[in-house]
């Protein structure tokens, strides 16, 4: 018969289990309790971070956007040139003003035609060289190749750079055109020829009356005048002649100058600032809920007077009530409960006097910026932050934990072993007793 249905008659496995229970319930409570506080200030922490990382990229936005003022640039409705910010980063910073300009010329690419072939005429064979600029394609013409196989070549050796060929077809016969790719008289062409049979001589260009090849655009740079200033270029499209503007010239119209404005713009401003603000007030809340208090019920929220929740409160607010009467000024006002929040109209107001207002508080060297980027890097720094610490602090917090319920539980199998032995021998001890008494009941039967 199997142990527990003899002698006592007792479920020893049943009560082993019970008993074991019984003695690790305090402990597993307690490492239980422990671990659900630390895991809730472990999610909390992750929220209260990634609010602050939010107003840290609003806030890293807003500063880099007041490097570069927002502006607007204005052209008439029929303009002879489109005008762009300049986003390079050699570009200069366009200033709010108005500009004369004149487009006097505009850049052109040359355009060379030879005579005309027949459509199998054999032109001629040797080498073909053709500058452009400082540079040279040296081009190899095999014997009987006609103006097609030449502009070929051309191409292949060309790799579309300074010079493309093709060939038109005329009412007088087929023409080898080279146009340069290059605009302006820096892209100009020429053309010249040696070795082989002498025909590619039909094909030399150098500017001059001895040419072959005949010019039927011009190689031209654009002239362009801005406030008197005169700049020629060999591109219609010139950066450095505004600060921060990009001029594409588009029609050429000598003696007329028309207006180029350039405007503040303050919507970016607006759009980081709103951000900003809404980041702002979004930590300032998430702090607040995850260390309230109801006194009406007694209850605790899960970091309710840690020191480092009160401190990030303490400091984001004072960052603004420093700043207060510079905030007020350009429409940033700061409620009872703390929140931020902007009036628009003000702010455009108060930029159309003072340009800088705005860089003195949120520029890199900002009264506001400054400090609080500081603030956000010693708090969220991977290495040093603090809120970075203190989740290190709870994830070994929790580990041990872990390992705390894995030595109760090697704890427990010696508890349940121990008792198992004890009531087993508890069990043999009595059955030995019963077969004794019933051996001695039959002696003195």
């Amino acid at each position: 018969m199997a142990i527990g249905t003899i002698g006592t008659g007792l479920d020893i496995p049943s009560l082993v289990a019970q008993l074991t229970a019984k003695e690790r319930e305090p402990r597993e409570n307690q490492i239980n309790t422990a671990g659900v506080a630390a895991s809730a200030k472990l999610s909390a922490l992750g929220t209260i971070k990634s609010g602050m990382t939010t107003l840290q990229t609003a806030l890293k936005t807003l500063v880099t956007g007041m490097a570069k003022p927002g502006v607007k640039l204005t052209t008439p409705t029929e303009s002879n040139f489109t005008a762009a910010l300049d986003t390079s980063s050699t570009a200069g910073k366009a200033a709010a003003g108005t500009h004369q300009v004149e487009v006097k010329s505009l850049a052109q690419n040359q355009k060379l035609s030879s005579q005309a072939y027949t459509k199998d005429a054999v032109v001629g064979d040797g080498t073909l060289s053709i500058a452009y600029g400082d540079k040279t394609i040296n081009v190899e013409i095999e014997a009987g190749a006609t103006l097609e196989k030449i502009a070929a070549e051309i191409n292949s050796a060309a790799q579309s750079k300074g010079v493309t060929a093709a060939v038109v077809t005329a009412d007088d016969g087929m023409h080898l055109v080279l146009t340069a790719v290059d605009s302006g008289t820096k892209g100009a062409l020429k053309v010249s020829a040696s070795g082989g049979n002498g025909g590619l001589s039909s094909l030399v260009y150098d500017g001059t009356d001895a040419s072959k090849m005949s010019e039927m655009v011009p190689a031209k740079d654009a002239v362009v005048v801005v406030d008197g200033f005169t700049r020629t270029s060999s591109s219609n499209t010139i950066t450095d002649l505004v600060p921060g503007v990009s001029l594409t010239l588009t029609k050429a119209k000598e003696g007329e100058p028309q207006t180029l404005t350039i405007a503040p713009d303050n919507s970016t401003l607006k759009t980081n600032l709103n951000a900003f603000i809404t980041a702002y007030n979004s930590i300032q809340s998430t702090l607040k809920s995850s260390s309230a208090y109801n006194a009406e019920t007694n209850t605790a929220s899960t970091m309710t007077g840690d020191a480092m929740v009160r401190g990030l409160q303490q400091q984001l607010r004072t960052q603004l009530s420093s700043n207060v009467n510079d905030l007020k000024d350009l429409g940033l006002t700061i409620a009872a409960d703390g929140t931020l929040s902007l009036d628009a109209a003000k702010l455009d107001t108060a930029l159309s006097k003072n340009p800088e207002a705005a860089n003195k508080l949120f520029g890199a060297e900002g009264s506001l910026a400054k400090p609080m980027t500081e603030l956000m890097k010693s708090s969220l720094d991977t290495t040093s932050g603090t809120i970075t610490q203190r989740q290190a602090t709870l994830n070994k917090q929790i580990k041990a934990l872990e390992k705390q319920l894995d030595d109760l539980d090697k704890s427990m199998e010696k508890v349940s072993d121990r008792y198992t032995k004890q009531f087993t021998a508890m069990e043999k001890m009595v059955s030995q007793m019963q077969s004794a008494s019933g051996s001695l009941i039959d002696q003195l039967g």
